[in-house]
């Protein structure tokens, strides 16, 4: 059994926006960067293994925090936890992009959620394999960590207008080739569940 908890980077000037960020690969502002040493504080009772970031600047600052807080080295690139790739709709607003493409209009070079879990879901699975009974951190983003957790959980989770918050810790648990959600939407107040089973 192997622990895997994916982490969502901390806030940009775009999260602030509320502008989609996607591929773009936008930077840590101040407040993210504190919100990645809050979440590395609230991991550092743990014991981890190895950590790994997307590739995407935001994640791997995000990543060397928590990795300074957990005694880790340098985070391991992992591509296929990239943020989803949105197309045309990259640096506008969810109004912008309602007025471009009404509901249900496909938005241009937009990645659905089903081509995002086929690449990233195979990723973890194959960390849990190179990883066994060991505790594995991956700093990924809003929209893969979302598809991810709507595979897994057959859409009960998240809920109507539950968002992932940067910063948020979420912690799936790899066993026998499957994987599953063990842990939802932790923030720094339940550091006690960061590290429950992972000692």
């Amino acid at each position: 059994m192997t622990f895997i908890s994916l982490v969502r980077h901390g806030q940009t000037d775009w999260n602030l926006a509320k502008r989609i960020q996607g591929s773009s690969d936008i930077p840590l502002n101040r407040t993210g960067r504190a919100q990645a040493e809050t979440t590395g504080r609230a991991l550092s009772g743990g014991r981890f293994d190895a950590i790994y970031a997307s590739p995407l600047s935001r994640a791997l600052e995000t990543a060397r925090i928590i990795a300074g807080h957990v005694g880790l080295d340098d985070p391991h690139r992992l591509p296929a936890v990239a943020e989803r790739n949105y197309g045309e709709a990259e640096g506008l607003t969810g109004a912008q992009i309602l007025d471009r493409w009404p509901e249900g209009t496909p938005v241009p070079g937009r990645e659905t959620r089903e081509e995002v879990v086929a690449r990233a879901l195979p990723a973890l699975r194959d960390l849990g394999e190179r990883h066994p009974g060991e505790n594995v951190i991956v700093v990924s983003h809003g929209g893969v960590i979302s598809s991810l957790v709507r595979h897994v959980t057959d859409h009960a989770l998240p809920g109507p207008g539950e968002l992932i918050p940067n910063g948020s810790v979420h912690r799936f648990i790899y066993d026998d080739g499957e994987l599953t959600l063990d842990r939802f939407n932790l923030g720094p107040e339940d550091r006690d569940l960061y590290t429950a089973s992972v000692m």
